[in-house]
């Protein structure tokens, strides 16, 4: 297994390019939807949140390849917030109808709290991502461009069947353009129930992870995203003991000998607002382990893909592992303490927290 190479900036137009669906959630704080008369709307998408927190907090230059709705006011809404994310579009255009779509999807996050649990529900119907095929986008001219990180993960492969030919053809262009490579599994099992593909998911998922170079997931996604087998997780066994994760890399080395980078976020849930929160790496075959730290949660959606953002930044900018993994869980930290799936944080925040900085007023 070769190392982890990281492409220098020369001649880069991206530092990322995400592929995804971009979508708006429906956030009705922290009243249950029964009750709700008024909701946040949040614009964002697993891939693209990536790409904004780069842009947003780490001030990076990133992209997003997306579908995008036309004659849509939901659509100039989502292109807006990209635009003033920083973060450049490529775009494939569907004309909505004005009555049946297509259209972005919506997500609605009941946010919980206390001992009541936080709840998703998809509004994935006629989507225009669904739409996409494996020659949506001119990759060639896309890579050519320069690109030194591509990114894309399971939500948007479980979407239809077009999809992963899609994410694989992108990968293949980024390999030969000399891209690093990234994947978060994030697998969700009501997703891919709705396209009747959980039989399939871990042959479709194992055929885009073989071009992958740093692989995002946990425990779960690996064995049910992937159908490799882990040990047997116990009510005793402790959520931020790194053990059972580690113990599963061999096996997704040997699967998948490509892959030179493996890591997670560690959450021990108490309450719907308060979480002991870690994370873990293993990189070219050492393992890292960052701190725990104790969070009061204002809104923990993205926070795995705030962890994503602050690793990534920490290895396109030279950090050591160990200080990258450190603001990939600092910047996740920091994620989870403002609305929205998106960062809130400053670069002189995240990095303050990695080093162990605290609540302390700043004056």
């Amino acid at each position: 297994m070769s190392a982890l190479k990281i492409p220098s900036t020369e001649n880069k137009r991206h530092d990322l390019l995400a592929l995804g669906a971009l979508i708006t959630r429906f956030d009705p704080g922290v009243v249950p939807f029964a009750f709700a008369n008024h909701y946040d709307v949040h614009v964002a998408g697993g891939e693209y949140n990536v790409a904004k927190n780069l842009s947003h907090c780490f001030r990076m230059k990133t992209a997003v390849a997306t579908a995008m709705v036309e004659n849509y006011p939901i659509g100039l809404k989502v292109q807006n917030a990209v635009r003033e994310a920083g973060v450049e579009p490529y775009y494939v255009f569907f004309k909505n109808d004005g009555v049946r779509g297509p259209n972005i999807a919506q997500v609605w996050s009941d946010r919980g709290y206390g001992v009541r649990a936080p709840v998703v529900y998809y509004n994935r119907a006629n989507e225009a991502a669904c739409l996409l095929k494996f020659d949506s986008f001119d990759w060639n001219k896309i890579f050519g461009n320069g690109v030194r990180w591509f990114h894309s993960g399971g939500i948007f492969a479980s979407l239809s069947d077009t999809i992963p030919d899609l994410i694989i053809e992108a990968m293949k262009t980024a390999k030969k353009y000399g891209a690093v490579i990234s994947f978060d599994l994030n697998y969700r099992a009501k997703l891919w129930a709705a396209s009747g593909s959980v039989e399939r998911a871990p042959g479709i998922l194992s055929k885009i992870v073989e071009l992958v170079d740093i692989l995002v997931g946990n425990e779960e996604d690996l064995q049910l995203g992937l159908g490799i087998p882990g040990p047997e997780v116990t009510k005793k066994t402790s959520k931020l003991d790194p053990v059972v994760f580690f113990d599963m890399i061999g096996k997704v080395t040997k699967k998948f000998p490509n892959v030179k980078g493996v890591a997670t976020t560690l959450r021990e849930v108490h309450s719907t607002n308060r979480h002991s929160w870690g994370a873990v790496l293993w990189l070219d075959g050492k393992s890292y382990v960052s701190p725990t730290c104790e969070l009061d949660i204002y809104d923990r959606v993205g926070g795995g893909d705030g962890f994503a953002s602050g690793l990534f930044y920490g290895l396109l900018t030279g950090r050591t592992p160990e200080e990258s993994l450190r603001l990939g869980w600092a910047h996740g930290a920091l994620l989870t303490t403002t609305p929205g799936d998106t960062t809130m944080a400053t670069l002189e925040n995240v990095e303050a927290f990695a080093k162990g900085g605290s609540a302390r007023i700043q004056r």
